[in-house]
C-alpha cells in the first residue's frame, strides 16, 4: 500500500525520493537518495506522505514536508555527501485549512508551497513564518515551480478530481471538478525569481 510520491535532484545531481501510505494514514514509508552511481540510501522514515523536498539556495538546508503529519521539516545538508542531520520543525499547516504539497525555494531563501485543499500558494521565510500567501483559483494545487526566461514566473500545478483510497475525509466529495481544476496556473509580476532545477546526473 505504498509508492513513491514526489522526488527532486539537489545540486549535485542526486535524486531523492519519498513514499507515501496510499490509504494516507500510517507512518510505513521512507525517504531515500539515489546517487549518479545508481546505488540507494535511506535518509528517513516514520513518512505517511512524502512531499515538497528542497534546497536552500545555498545547500546547507533541506526542507521536506509529511502532508498528513502537517509537519514541513528543515534539515542540515551536506552537499558534498547528500547526507541529513539535525531535524527540526520549520513550518506547521495545523491551523490552515490546506496540507503541504509539492514546493520549490526562491533566489532569496524563501521556500514556496503549494497548499492541496486549501488552495494557497504560500511563502515562508528562511526562520518559517509566512511571508506571503497568494489563494488560487482551485482548492487542489499540487505543485509549484519557477519557469521562463528570467526564473521570475511562478507555475502551479492542480489536479481535475480526487480519486484514491484514502481513509481520511480531507478531500472533498465532488460530483463533478471545480471548474479550472486540473489546469496549469502562471503567476508573473511578483519581483521575484527562482533558482535553477538540476537533472539526475546518472
Amino acid at each position: 500500500r505504498t509508492r513513491l510520491n514526489d522526488a527532486k535532484c539537489d545540486r549535485r545531481g542526486r535524486f531523492f525520493a519519498g513514499a507515501m501510505d496510499d490509504q494516507e494514514e500510517l507512518p510505513i514509508c521512507g525517504l531515500w537518495r539515489l546517487d549518479p552511481d545508481l546505488s540507494v540510501t535511506q535518509v528517513d522514515s516514520g513518512i505517511i506522505c512524502s512531499n515538497g523536498p528542497c534546497w536552500s539556495p545555498d545547500d546547507k538546508t533541506f526542507y521536506f514536508a509529511d502532508t498528513f503529519q502537517q509537519i514541513m521539516w528543515a534539515y542540515d545538508y551536506d552537499i558534498a555527501t547528500g547526507s541529513v542531520s539535525n531535524r527540526r520543525d520549520f513550518a506547521h499547516t495545523r491551523e490552515d485549512p490546506g496540507f503541504f504539497d509539492g514546493s520549490t525555494v526562491d533566489a532569496e531563501g524563501c521556500v514556496w508551497n503549494a497548499l492541496v485543499i486549501g488552495g494557497d500558494l504560500i511563502r515562508y521565510a528562511p526562520d518559517g513564518t509566512v511571508d506571503r500567501r497568494i489563494g488560487m483559483p482551485v482548492k487542489n494545487i499540487t505543485s509549484v515551480a519557477f519557469g521562463g526566461p528570467g526564473l521570475d514566473e511562478i507555475y502551479v500545478t492542480s489536479m481535475a478530481r480526487v480519486r484514491h483510497p484514502a481513509v481520511h475525509d480531507h478531500f472533498a466529495r465532488q460530483i463533478k471538478p471545480q471548474f479550472g481544476a486540473g489546469s496549469l496556473f502562471r503567476i508573473r509580476g511578483l519581483g521575484i525569481k527562482g533558482v535553477a532545477e538540476p537533472r539526475f546526473a546518472g
